[in-house]
């Protein structure tokens, strides 16, 4: 096996910034995909304008790529200060705001898949009560998610970027999964394995997709060091790939990683076309 035997989907959010946003879609189709995935995009604008939303819905059906996977809003993102739905006061009511329009925005297109990024520490506010409301907060998103057919995901990030954040281990985002399924009862959160942010945190890879693939429900990469595109950094990404299809996963991988110096369509050497 190999990339030529997997099915990917690019991140417009990470992947294409070098153009406005609605432009990304039919730049992504140029390039050969035909899935994109996104967060979400206005980080002031947990309710943008309904203009707004039909243009990049517009864009995603006239580029003809389908729309795979879109994060809740999360405030800044990329950056240490991001994650909503556990930090008390506006931020989480700015998240629960965004649940229905980011579902139904999904659900227009399609999309089956919502990823709810976990906030950061809040210095003077007991841990346990951010976790308390993060869950509430995602018990709807899950019932959100599930109204339109869709899964919840849930993902850790890494210490060394996101230095506040608590989930910052496998095990530690699967803990939230199980939690969020026991308190909804919908059994639509699943782990979002996100392969550049454990290596970042040291995990054993290997292990990881052994014990966590059947939990999984969307795979994401980047090469580490550095975020860039396979081959960049030292990730053996093509054997963990195999390992991950090995191991029961059917679904699409994520391209989220940095273009670097160059156009992103310049990225893709590595991948073939058939793959995109």
């Amino acid at each position: 096996m190999g990339f030529a035997d997997q099915r990917f989907t690019v991140n417009l959010s990470i992947l294409f910034t070098e153009l406005p946003l609605l432009e990304r879609p039919a730049a992504a189709a140029a390039a050969g995909f035909s899935a994109v995935e996104l967060w979400w995009p206005w980080i002031d604008a947990p309710v943008p304008q309904r203009s707004e939303l039909d243009a990049l819905k517009r864009a995603i059906e006239d580029a003809g790529v389908r729309l795979t996977g879109l994060n809740f809003y999360a405030g800044q993102l990329p950056g240490p200060d991001r994650g909503a739905l556990s930090v008390p006061g506006e931020e989480s009511e700015r998240f629960r705001a965004n649940i229905e329009v980011t579902a139904a925005f999904a659900e227009s297109l399609g999309c089956t898949a919502l990823n709810a990024l976990y906030g950061n520490r809040v210095e003077g506010v007991d841990p346990a009560e951010q976790d308390a409301l993060a869950l509430e907060n995602l018990v709807l998103a899950a019932r959100a998610a599930d109204r339109i057919g869709a899964v919840l995901l849930v993902e850790a990030l890494n210490a060394v970027e996101s230095p506040r954040c608590p989930l910052v281990s496998a095990p530690a985002a699967v803990e939230v999964v199980d939690r969020v399924n026991d308190a909804s009862g919908l059994g639509n959160a699943r782990f979002l394995m996100d392969l550049y942010h454990l290596a970042m945190n040291g995990e054993d890879l290997p292990g990881v997709i052994e014990r966590f693939t059947a939990r999984t429900g969307h795979v994401q990469i980047a090469d580490s060091p550095g975020r860039g595109a396979p081959g960049t950094g030292s990730l053996p990404l093509e054997d963990l790939l195999d390992q991950v299809a090995k191991a029961g996963y059917e679904g699409l991988v994520g391209l989220e990683y940095k273009p670097g110096d160059r156009p992103s369509a310049e990225s893709f050497a590595w991948l073939p076309r058939a793959a995109r």
